[in-house]
């Protein structure tokens, strides 16, 4: 996986946050701000142009470009999350020109990392981290079994942010709803899963 490997991604995930946008504000109107598909449909936006002005020299530059983008450009805790997450994927690729599903796996396993540490959110507590850990533990199995890893992510994302909907939030804004937050989908888990199946969609172009 290349420089442009990575653009597509973006563009992927700009085009279909784009499209989703509304469906992720409903969600978050729910149990947080309403402002989640508004942020993130601004952010990768953002995220393009930024891209495009400055096209990026490696694939580790391309994500903590879009990574340093999305802190500066989203408001409320999605830009710091989503921005620390492409930022330590960038960070763990380095100046390597090319990405194998080896060193992608570990990308995701340092971004999941520093969401963790900046959001101190665990799997259960209703949050991105319900549908990111699942994926970076199937993209990983998938790796090693020689699987189609993306595909495998996508579908564990996906999995994880239904899995939300039961939950009762522990973290974020929906944890002042308490009991009332249950029976919603994390709007962040959601995205998350739509970033994932866009790496699913880039890798089958």
């Amino acid at each position: 996986m290349d420089t442009p490997f990575f653009t597509a991604w973006f563009e992927e995930i700009t085009d279909v946050v784009a499209v989703q946008r509304e469906h992720l504000t409903e969600l978050d109107a729910a149990i947080g701000d309403a402002d989640h598909g508004a942020n993130l449909d601004r952010g990768f936006k953002a995220v393009r142009e930024a891209l495009a002005a400055k096209p990026p020299a490696s694939p580790g530059a391309a994500l903590v470009l879009a990574g340093s983008t999305l802190i500066r450009k989203v408001g409320g805790a999605s830009g710091p999350l989503y921005g620390t997450a492409f930022r330590e994927m960038g960070k763990a690729v380095g100046d390597a020109p090319e990405v194998s599903p080896e060193l992608l796996a570990e990308a995701l396993a340092a971004a999941l990392a520093g969401v963790q540490k900046l959001g101190s959110a665990e799997e259960g507590d209703k949050t991105m981290v319900d549908a990111l850990a699942p994926a970076v533990r199937a993209f990983s199995q998938a790796v090693r079994d020689g699987g189609d890893a993306p595909e495998a992510a996508a579908r564990a994302a996906l999995e994880g942010a239904a899995a939300t909907i039961p939950l009762t939030a522990r973290k974020g804004r929906a944890s002042y709803l308490g009991p009332r937050s249950a029976g919603h989908e994390d709007p962040g888990a959601a995205s998350t899963a739509l970033i994932l199946e866009a790496l699913r969609a880039t890798g089958t172009r």
